[in-house]
């Protein structure tokens, strides 16, 4: 059988110290249930010593029973001077009822004498004691060994004896910490390797990307003989971030040989690194390895031949191990190929030949020519063929929309607001919304009337909007391509619009969209019941 490896999830406190992402209490109990299901085995969920956020979220979490994960409160050793009984982040974290806890302590003489300002005896007997103290009140504890690979670049024989001392005060596992992130991967495996000799309880490996090898050097940790590996989803982290989890376990399992998720739940790796990016309030690049929308397309027309006649030409993995998507990308350089293969999603039976096959290249390439681009749009060009082939039925019919932009005497800023009517198999449906601009305001009223037939529209944010002017030359009476990418949690999407009028562009794509999504869902239901 592989070896285990547990994987300590920190996006909650380490990956709420990112510039721009700021937790509410119901945030991150939604976290915590997406980690629950995926099925991390430590969640280190915040300090409760620190905030009033983090004590309110235990408080609200203590009723709530998870399925694989353990929780685990932050906090530090004990303060130099007073007893552990007294420590007042010691009782917080006490009071938070968590089977597990994770404290960080000193292995830097340097963060001792000139940071803490304590004694290098003392700060041994902070770690011990907090242990033993914590161990007493039967919990699973982590030490996490603050800058340990500075500590030990410095001097060794101190920075082991913190671990010593983590270690007879009951700790279960020794976290080493590269904090300030300047260590590099071979620094990292001959340290721990020297270090694993000298103790006899099993070590973590915590790392920052300061110098962008945080996933080399958590990889390399384990190599040589780390077993538990912190981190958070997405690298999420203060400055240049942690160790990013949805790099850190494919690698591990999938390559390395190790054990860190069951198979069925890492092929949720992809959704759930979307829901956490959407609970986060962070738009994914796209470019995240294994999980982002691009880590498996192909544009290059030789490419995309070879990868369909054999996917590991160009995939080092398959997408769907980690619940990704291989993705054909429609530009000048991809060639036929990729038009059939799309179709062939479709209707299997066509090919490159077929009549079917023509009209929709024909389609595609007057599109073209009014200046439609299809690249990173395939959401369309899905829609495109499945209407060219007669196999598609609109979910809605978009009767009158009208969008009045306005500014009072009384208001500072332009009022804009929009008023559409949809049809829904006879039925029809008025609904109106202000918004911050014409394309805003028509795109809520779209999404509130909708939302009357179709309840999960309310699951759809747009996470980016570009417009680009195709003929400048025309000025005001350019044509115009609109890209929306839009996400509901589980799947990224792109649709794409042209026009003269920037309204009626933001429309065609917004309903490509909506359209989109509900296709996704009736699939996904069709799949459910093996209907299809």
């Amino acid at each position: 059988m592989a070896e285990k490896i547990l994987i300590f999830d920190s996006t909650l406190r380490d990956g709420a110290q990112a510039e721009g992402i700021s937790f509410s209490v119901e945030d991150k109990i939604r976290v915590v249930e997406t980690l629950d299901k995926i099925g991390v085995d430590y969640i280190e969920a915040g300090n409760p010593g620190s905030n009033p956020k983090d004590i309110e979220f235990f408080n609200r979490i203590k009723g709530m029973q998870l399925k694989h994960a353990s929780l685990v409160a932050f906090g530090s050793t004990r303060r130099g001077g007073i007893a552990v009984e007294e420590d007042a982040n010691l009782k917080a974290i006490l009071e938070t009822q968590t089977p597990a806890v994770a404290i960080f302590g000193k292995s830097w003489t340097f963060h001792i004498t000139d940071i803490i300002k304590t004694t290098l005896a003392e700060n041994l007997r902070m770690i011990e004691e907090t242990m033993a103290y914590l161990k007493a009140k039967g919990k699973d504890v982590t030490f996490d060994a603050e800058h340990f690979f500075d500590g030990y670049k410095n001097d060794p024989p101190y920075a082991i004896e913190t671990l010593l001392a983590a270690q007879e005060g009951g700790a279960d596992y020794l976290a080493l910490c590269d904090t300030n992130g300047g260590s590099l991967p071979f620094e990292i495996q001959e340290i721990v390797t020297d270090v694993r000799k000298k103790l006899r309880i099993p070590i973590g490996i915590h790392c920052h990307n300061d110098s962008g090898v945080a996933v080399a050097n958590t990889l390399m940790a384990v190599q040589a003989g780390a077993r538990q590996v912190q981190g958070t989803f997405l690298g999420y982290g203060e400055r240049c971030g942690n160790a990013n989890l949805t790099s850190i376990i494919p690698n591990l399992q999938l390559k390395m040989g190790y054990d860190c998720l069951a198979e069925e739940e890492l092929s949720k790796l992809t959704s759930s690194a979307i829901r956490i990016a959407e609970i986060s309030n962070y738009s994914l690049s796209g470019r995240e390895p294994f999980v982002g929308k691009s880590a498996f397309a192909h544009k290059g027309g030789m490419h995309i031949d070879a990868v369909l006649k054999n996917p590991s030409s160009f995939e080092h993995i398959p997408p769907e191990a980690v619940g990704n998507e291989r993705r054909i990308l429609m530009s000048e350089v991809s060639g036929r190929s990729t038009i059939i293969q799309l179709i062939n999603e479709v209707d299997p039976s066509l090919t490159k030949k077929s009549e079917e096959t023509t009209r929709v290249m024909d389609r595609i390439k007057e599109l073209e020519y009014q200046g439609y681009q299809f690249e990173g749009a395939e959401s369309s060009v899905k829609l495109l063929i499945r209407k060219e082939l007669g196999k598609y039925k609109p979910f809605f019919t978009l009767e009158d929309f009208k969008t009045i932009g306005e500014q009072t005497h009384y208001k500072e800023a332009l009022s804009s607001s929009a008023v559409v009517k949809v049809n829904v198999e006879g039925q029809s449906e008025i609904n109106a919304a202000e918004g911050d601009g014409p394309v805003n305001a028509l795109d809520k009223a779209l999404r509130k009337a909708l939302e009357v037939f179709y309840p999960t529209i309310s699951e759809v944010r747009l996470t980016d909007f570009k417009v680009r002017v195709i003929d400048s030359k025309s000025g005001t009476a350019s044509k115009v391509r609109v890209l929306i990418e839009s996400s509901d949690g589980i799947d990224i999407w792109t649709n794409v619009g042209v026009s003269t009028d920037l309204i009626e562009a933001s429309l065609i794509a917004l309903i490509d969209s909506i359209e989109y999504k509900l296709l996704n869902d009736m699939e996904r239901k069709l799949k459910e019941y093996k209907l299809i």
